[in-house]
């Protein structure tokens, strides 16, 4: 019997599985400086910066500022002047402003992001096949509001349901998250549901842990990919592959369920 037969929810992690970066981040930092008459500053360096900043608004405000309350735009006005802090360049008030508006514009719209050709068929297809399709995101409000729908990634269309983690206030790799992705697509059981992502840590291993299916996607050929193979993840290079495993007759994945249940507490440990 084929999994696909026995599926009444796919849930779908976002960017790396259905969207993707275009350029890097130093492209649009060097834009919004120089828009305000600054240099373009170091890409290396503003990558490190980011990379920093962003890490640590995460452990002190987690998912967005939720917990604390904090509007979105704020958390993300802290962590690019931190980022920029951190990269060497420190700004007068008035030109950090200019740069952060440009910054938190660009990135609240489609521009830094390419859909892939297989992410709108597939989401299509499941739906017209009666199955529940829900989004999970370590992602703030714009992703459902604003980012998805501009890449053509619609909710009706392509995705029944959304669970953001600035909007629920639990992330990744967090199983809570997954917990209520089940709730939201009316109390389905986690053997009817299948989670698609990109990461072992963040999305296969937690869905996993609560009895979900799960399946990875490795669209850039990751060196960690032989790794989750061998672990017994299914891993696939892309959602068109990923259809026709949906198809196939599948084998129990029991034997997986110590193994994730194992990983998912060695993460735990490490938070």
């Amino acid at each position: 019997m084929s999994l696909l037969s026995k599926l009444r929810l796919v849930t779908v992690d976002v960017t790396g599985t259905l969207i993707a970066y275009k350029g890097r981040l130093g492209d649009y930092y060097c834009m919004a400086a120089k828009s305000a008459g600054k240099p373009c500053p170091d890409y290396n360096r503003m990558h490190e910066g980011f990379k920093l900043a962003y890490t640590e608004m995460a452990r002190k405000y987690p998912c967005f500022g939720f917990a604390a309350k904090m509007p979105t735009i704020e958390w993300w006005r802290m962590c690019v002047k931190d980022s920029f802090v951190k990269a060497g360049y420190d700004y007068d008030d008035e030109t950090f402003e200019k740069i952060f508006k440009r910054i938190y514009s660009a990135f609240g719209s489609s521009a830094p992001y390419s859909v892939f050709p297989d992410a709108q068929p597939f989401l299509r297809g499941l739906r017209e096949k009666g199955i529940t399709v829900g989004i999970v995101s370590n992602a703030e409000y714009r992703y459902k509001e604003v980012i998805l729908p501009a890449l053509g990634l619609n909710q009706g269309s392509e995705w029944d349901f959304g669970v953001f983690s600035g909007i629920v206030g639990v992330e990744k790799p967090d199983p809570a998250i997954y917990k209520i992705a089940l709730e939201m697509a009316g109390n389905v059981a986690p053997e009817e549901a299948l989670h698609i992502g990109d990461s072992m840590r963040k999305d296969y291993v937690p869905a996993r842990s609560i009895g979900m299916h799960g399946l990875l996607l490795d669209r850039f050929k990751t060196a960690d990919a032989e790794s989750w193979k061998q672990s017994g993840a299914p891993v696939l290079p892309d959602l068109v592959a990923a259809e026709a495993w949906l198809a196939q007759n599948q084998k129990a994945e029991t034997e997986e369920e110590p193994l994730a249940a194992s990983l998912l507490r060695r993460m735990s440990e490490k938070l």
